[in-house]
């Protein structure tokens, strides 16, 4: 692959993670009129509309085996995802939860390197997750005076992480499909969303068009809905084919870094020194599990340069 397309998807990866790492501000906000359910299904809604309008061109029905992994990825990778991370935070502390979806990377790592032949484990990964692992408990920790196992909860979140595992792995396989980033995406949702009607028949979903009138609902539904879903799912799944599973989902360990930094820029919230270690830590953790890839991606430059020579 041409190493600008790798270095576009790296930088893709970087901006889809700072725009999920800040659409807890929203989802506050919107919390106290919405319930959780109401805002995942809106969210998706939107994105799938904006989807058609960027991408109107219809994607036929594939044959069954593709449509089943299609089918499976809105599954895992959005209803599943949201879902049992929504419903974790309901049983145990939010702190347990950051800390616990942020292992994502880790089933990942596995899932692709038994699963997937072109994906195998480097011994920088392990060291880079154990770092990052540290950072993001301090990070989480912090700011939590409450610190206690919550079993339900934590195994919760930690189905959430298998989920977006899975989500990874069907990414990888799709993506051999050639399909338009866009519309692949489109379709992923459209499955999502089917997935999700169920549970909006047995919760308190209630479409009231009266509470989008209030000017911060609507502009935080827009943020999520066009940001955080249309446009950072297209994102990723286009940075999963070109970089594959395992370096894409190492930015994840950034998102609790990146919401800490929103809430202290915009609520105001303080950062303690544990904090700011936690975040150093975070930051170290990531460049040690990429340093593989940057080491590479200099070799081939070198070798470039050197065949440019001769």
């Amino acid at each position: 692959m041409h190493s600008r397309y790798r270095t576009a998807a790296h930088i893709a990866t970087l901006v889809t993670i700072l725009i999920w790492g800040s659409t807890f501000i929203s989802s506050k906000v919107l919390l106290s009129d919405f319930s959780p359910m109401e805002i995942l299904f809106t969210r998706f809604l939107i994105g799938y509309a904006a989807l058609w309008i960027v991408h109107p061109r219809r994607i036929p029905f594939q044959k069954r085996a593709e449509e089943l992994l299609l089918a499976a990825a809105g599954l895992c990778g959005v209803t599943l995802y949201f879902l049992l991370e929504n419903i974790a935070l309901t049983y145990t502390y939010a702190s347990n939860v950051g800390v616990i979806v942020t292992v994502a990377p880790f089933f990942t790592a596995v899932a692709a390197h038994f699963i997937l032949k072109d994906e195998k484990l480097h011994f920088r990964f392990f060291v880079g997750f154990l770092i990052a692992m540290i950072g993001i408990a301090l990070i989480s920790w912090s700011g939590s005076s409450k610190l206690q196992l919550n079993p339900l909860g934590d195994l919760l979140a930690v189905l959430a992480c298998i989920s977006w595992a899975l989500y990874s792995i069907l990414l990888r396989k799709i993506n051999q499909f050639q399909y338009p980033s866009i519309g692949m995406t489109r379709r992923v949702f459209f499955y999502g969303l089917i997935f999700m009607l169920p549970v909006t028949l047995i919760s308190d979903f209630r479409m009231d068009l009266a509470r989008f009138g209030t000017g911060s609902h609507l502009w935080n539904f827009l943020f999520l809905g066009l940001g955080a879903s249309a446009l950072c799912y297209v994102s990723w799944n286009w940075s999963v084919g070109i970089l594959g599973a395992i370096k894409t989902s190492v930015y994840f360990y950034l998102t609790p870094v990146v919401t800490v930094i929103a809430a202290y820029l915009l609520l105001h919230e303080r950062i303690t020194g544990v904090g700011i270690v936690g975040i150093a830590l975070t930051l170290a953790g990531l460049i040690v599990s990429e340093q593989r890839f940057l080491r590479k991606r200099r070799h081939v430059t070198d070798s470039v340069t050197e065949q440019g020579s001769l």
